[in-house]
């Protein structure tokens, strides 16, 4: 089995689920009603859980660095998510449609996880599957609430975010560069069939939430080899700052 194949998978779902987390968590205290608030800052927990776990797999199966010093000590161009999660909040209804669009994403993958030849990733498919179910879950309740069946003001700006996100979103599914060894060795169904189940559960939920898909976007690519917006330097800076002023401290 290719490790490192393995271990590029791994780390573009752990750092997708890491810095996602880092922008949920910004919500906290600022949601627009108390019962959001504690929501985001929950799947945030989650997402960081499940980063964790994902970076204890490549430590313990690959002898990479621990969990912390792979959230914290890598560089930029050493971190391997995509652009979607790294853009900066902007008001509730780009964070929901974000929320939606990379969860439904993050659940089908996780779905084809499941059945993965590698059996730790497959363990811990089965194991987080419940919990993303939920974060879609409540994602798909506030698109459809506020683009199907709000107001013109709700739907207007849930339309806004979808025009603005979805490039965004179609880079998610950006091809590493093991991408045929992954199929090839049943540890992943691959980013082309991903996205295709994708596209057919999103339009879905965005008919019946009223919105319409852009037309012709471009994928906006880089994040998985490296090359990253303007954004996320910023937001490591800020994210690491307590931890690399004592990496050895214990809490």
């Amino acid at each position: 089995m290719n490790s490192d194949a393995i271990k590029d998978l791994l780390l573009r779902v752990a750092d997708d689920e890491l810095i996602i987390a880092h922008r949920h968590s910004e919500w906290t205290g600022l949601g627009p009603l108390l019962e959001e608030d504690i929501a985001f800052s929950s799947i945030a927990q989650d997402k960081l859980g499940h980063a964790q776990a994902l970076y204890s797999i490549l430590h313990e199966k690959f002898s990479l660095a621990t969990p912390d010093e792979m959230a914290f000590m890598r560089s930029e161009v050493d971190l391997r998510c995509c652009h979607l999660v790294e853009l900066p909040n902007q008001d509730y209804a780009f964070s929901l449609m974000r929320h939606f669009l990379y969860d439904a994403a993050e659940y089908l993958r996780y779905s084809m996880l499941t059945k993965s030849t590698f059996e730790p990733l497959a363990q811990l498919a089965r194991k987080v599957h419940g919990e993303i179910k939920y974060h879609l879950y409540h994602a798909t309740t506030w698109v459809v609430q506020l683009g199907g069946n709000g107001t013109t003001e709700s739907h207007d700006k849930m339309q806004r975010a979808l025009d603005e996100v979805w490039p965004f979103a179609l880079g998610m599914f950006e091809h590493g560069p093991y991408e045929e060894q992954l199929k090839t060795e049943g540890i992943f169904n691959g980013e082309d069939e991903l996205k295709i189940t994708w596209l057919n559960y999103v339009k879905d939920i965005l008919n019946r939430a009223a919105l319409i898909i852009p037309a012709d976007a471009k994928h906006v690519l880089g994040g998985r080899h490296g090359y990253h917006t303007e954004y996320m330097a910023p937001l490591l800076l800020e994210m690491t700052e307590v931890y690399r002023t004592d990496p050895a401290a214990e809490w």
